[in-house]
Parts: C-alpha cells; structure tokens; sequence
C-alpha cells in the first residue's frame, strides 16, 4: 500500500507540473491565460492520471497472482522445485569436476611426456657417446640409404665429416673406389638379413687395409626394416701376423728339414758300411756334427725369439762394460775370420762405456754381428768394430763394419725380420735368418735399445746398436 500512495502523490504532483507549466508558457506569449493552454495542461494531466491508473491496476494484478501462487503452491512443488535446484547444482560440479580431471589428466600426461622425451634425449646422447667412442668404423643408415650417424673413424676411413653429415646420401658420402661397401649395406637392407659378414679390402697408397665388416639390419614395431647399422673392424694387423704365422711355420720346417736330412742321409750310409775307410767315417762324422749343430742353433734361436716375443725370457740385468764384452767376443771369432783371411780391427778401450744390460744376451748380440760380418766378407777384406758414448743421449753405440758384399737398398729395411735373408747373397754363406731378428729382439724388446744398418752394395755394411748408460738406466729406477 505504501508503494501506491507514493505513485499517487508522484501523479498529482507531475499533473500540477504539467497544468503550471502550461500556463507559464501561455503567459510568455503575452496574451495571459488562454483557454487553448489551459485545455492542453487539462487534458495533459488527464491522460498522465489515467495512464498511472491503469499501471496501477496491471501492478496489483500481477502482485496478487504471484501472491496467490506463492501461497497456493504444494509443499511437494516446493521440494521437487529444490531437488531440481540441488541436482542441476551437482550435474553442474559434476560435468566441472570431469573437466577438472580430464585437465588434471592431461597436465600428467604432458608432465610425462615431457619426461620421456628429456630420457629418450638422454638415451640418444648416451647412444651417440658410446658410438663415438668406438674404435671401430660404425655408421648407421635409414632405409632410404641416407646417413644416420657416424662416429670418427668412420669418417676418417672414408673422409667424410662425420657430425655434419647427417641426412645425406651415403652413395654421395662414399668415394667410387669404396664402392663395394656401399653395394653390400644395399644388398643386406634388401636381403633383410639380421646378420651379414664380409671381409672387405680398401686400397690407401701403396697399402691395402682388410676390414672386418658386419652389416645388422634395425628392425621397427612392425618387422619392417627401418635402417642398418655396419661396424668396420680394421683386421689388416691380425691378417699379417696370421701371414706372418704362416710364413715362420712354413721357414722353420724348411729349415730343420735340411740339417735333419743331412743327418739321416749320412746316417744311413754309416750304418750301409759305405764308408770304408777312417777318414771317410771321419768326414760323415763331421757333417753329422756340424749339421747337429745346426740344427741345435736353429732351435734355440726359434726358442729365444719365442721366449722374448712372449715376455717368458729370463732377463738378468747390471752395469757390464761394452769394452770388455767385446774383447771377450773377438777372442772366439778371430779364428774364423783368420780362416778366410779376414783382418778384424778393433778401438781402444773407452774409459766408461758401461751399460745396463743381459751379459748374456748382449753378449750374443756381439757375436751374431761379427759372424756375420765375417761370413758376407770376401777373403781379404777386414771387420771393425768400435764403440762410442754419446753422453748427450746418454747412449753407448756399437757399429761393426765389414767390407764385404753389401745389400741392396731395396732390401736393407727386412734385413731384421725373421728368416729373411737377401736373395743375392744367399749363395754367399749359408744361414737361417734368424741370426739377425734375434739381434733386432734382444736390443729393442728386452733393452730398449736401438739397431741399426746402413749399407751399400758391393762396398760394405755396417750393423750396430745402441743401449742406454747405466747411469741414465740407474736414473730410471
């Protein structure tokens, strides 16, 4: 009620506006109140009273409809009316709260994701450290024949640069004369293979380099080949020693079928009483002596050189003068050489010239240079040997210099290996080449020295080697 007198007393207070305000205006014109204006201000109020009636009314109905809804509706309304309120309110957090787990799902996932991304790196990080650390050639392809990865010694066999190369052709990465590589990675991708072996040989200069090569093909999720992965295996060193294997098994039964031959071939003809008289007995005597012999030289030097080359040698090392090793020695091979007319010179004895050695074995090291450099000298001819103290090395040097028949220069680096002897010199003096690897095995495997040759054909050679002092030796320990 108290809102409706307020409208009223709002419309009789806008009514009385209207009527004043239209007798003001009739006043302005200067003819005072006229009866036009004074309709006008009636009627005007007339129409804004009628209009708030009518308001009025419309409001009252609406007021007691809701009025009579409000207090007519069922307590049963009223409940389902809150039932329906509170379970739109649950389907509301419901569907947010599903959200809000499937938004809290994802952040896991991703979180996840982000994880197994950041260990997969590092896996490939790992991966390419140890790849790279390989020795062996490794190179790695996709199943388009495109470069994967490398590590060094892939790219130095085949002089690429391996960290920016990635994704590019290996057929465009591999020189024309490496090209029998790149045909087998193509032949074990299309064979599909797990495993495929081969032995594969590059030319560098005047060298030919055997690798071991081992081609796997890299399988996916659906057995389907996705790239192949080839090690390189550098084999050249195993092949020679295998050769080498050969060749001394091949050299040792050469040699110790002539001295043996020998034995038996005289042998028998002792026991046929072919030899009639003494001194022929006397002759096969010594042939079979001598060849026992031989055959004795030649096994202990194989013996040696294994024992050495095996680190099972017994080495008894102290200071021994060079001078008097010498001197010992020259005493056993100045009959030989007197024998074919061979002058053998030697030095003064030098003041300090000791060194840290095998007496033994140096020893015979001496020997075999002054036997055999009496053998290939020409009657005659003559042998020195000297020594010198090289003090700023710290190095005494022996050199025995014959004038004999010389080796050609094509030959002189071999002069060492075992059972090599020059082919123009053979008819010269008969050995087993061993003399001289002996030698080369016993300076520079057991006494860390140094031998060396020079020589010339027709005028001389010259062997020697060189020891540290024994002072500097004695530094060391």
């Amino acid at each position: 009620m108290r809102n409706i007198y307020l409208a009223v007393a709002t419309v009789v207070v806008l009514s009385l506006f209207l009527v004043g305000f239209g007798w003001w205006c009739s006043g302005i014109g200067g003819g005072g109140l006229t009866w036009r204006a004074l309709i006008w201000s009636i009627c005007t109020a007339v129409g804004v009273v009628w209009l708030s009636w009518y308001w009025l009314r419309l409001g009252r109905a609406i007021t007691s409809i809701a009025n009579r809804l409000r207090s007519e509706q069922p307590a049963d309304v009223k409940l389902c009316n809150s039932t329906i309120v509170k379970e739109l309110n649950e389907a509301i957090d419901k569907k947010f709260g599903r959200e809000r787990n499937r938004r809290l799902a994802l952040e896991k996932q991703i979180e996840d994701l982000q994880i197994q991304i950041k260990l997969s790196q590092r896996q490939k990080r790992n991966i390419e450290a140890i790849i790279y650390s390989i020795r062996d050639a490794v190179i790695v392809i996709d199943e388009s024949d495109k470069l994967l990865m490398a590590n060094e010694a892939a790219g130095v066999l085949f002089n690429f640069d391996f960290r920016n190369s990635q994704h590019k052709a290996i057929g465009e990465l591999i020189s024309a004369d490496k090209s029998e590589f790149v045909d087998f990675l193509h032949q074990s991708r299309q064979a599909k293979g797990r495993h495929t072996r081969r032995e594969i040989s590059f030319e560098k200069g005047d060298k030919t380099r055997t690798f071991d090569c081992i081609v796997s093909c890299v399988y996916d999720n659906r057995e389907q080949v996705c790239g192949v992965v080839a090690v390189l295996h550098d084999v050249t060193r195993e092949k020679e020693i295998s050769q080498m294997k050969n060749d001394f098994v091949s050299h040792v039964s050469h040699e110790l079928k002539t001295p043996i031959a020998s034995i038996t071939a005289y042998s028998e003809m002792l026991v046929d009483g072919e030899a009639n008289d003494e001194e022929t007995r006397k002759e096969f005597y010594s042939v079979i002596q001598s060849q026992a012999e031989r055959l004795n030289r030649l096994i202990e030097d194989i013996l040696n050189i294994s024992r050495i080359e095996s680190g099972l040698v017994k080495v008894v090392k102290k200071p021994v003068s060079l001078t008097i090793l010498i001197e010992e020695q020259l005493q056993m091979i100045k009959g030989y050489a007197e024998e074919k007319n061979i002058t053998v010179i030697s030095q003064k004895p030098i003041i300090f010239d000791q060194v840290y050695a095998d007496k033994d074995m140096i020893s015979q090291v001496i020997v075999n240079l002054l036997s055999n450099a009496v053998k290939y000298t020409k009657p005659g001819g003559s042998v020195e040997i000297k020594t010198e103290v090289d003090e700023a090395a710290s190095v005494a040097r022996v050199s025995v210099t014959d004038t004999g028949v010389g080796i050609p220069e094509d030959e002189v680096e071999h002069v060492f290996d075992k059972f090599y002897r020059v082919d123009a010199n053979k008819k010269q003096a008969k050995g087993t080449g061993l003399g001289l690897s002996l030698v080369k095995q016993m300076v520079e495997k057991v006494h860390n020295g140094r031998v060396f040759v020079k020589s010339r054909v027709g005028q001389g050679s010259t062997f020697g080697f060189e020891l540290p002092l024994a002072t500097a030796e004695a530094v060391k320990v």
